[in-house]
């Protein structure tokens, strides 16, 4: 099976679906973005860097993943 490796465009569209999830739910991560780094070398494999957030912030987004855990 072919592995895929994300684009530029991949990893940028899906930091943006992440963020607009998180603004659904009330959650901003100001930091959240690509990591830029993540594209260098001949074997990088891009990351969307999810950066810090205080601890209501966390605790916020926690409530959120432990609702849908349970659907």
């Amino acid at each position: 099976m072919p592995t895929h490796h994300p684009t530029p465009d991949d990893v940028h569209d899906s930091a943006e679906e992440l963020r607009t999830a998180l603004k659904d739910n009330g959650i901003t991560l100001p930091s959240l973005g690509v990591d830029l780094p993540g594209f260098a070398g001949s074997y990088a494999v891009p990351l969307v860097a999810l950066g810090n957030c205080n601890a209501d912030t966390a605790r916020k987004l926690a409530e959120v993943l432990r609702r849908a855990a349970v659907r």
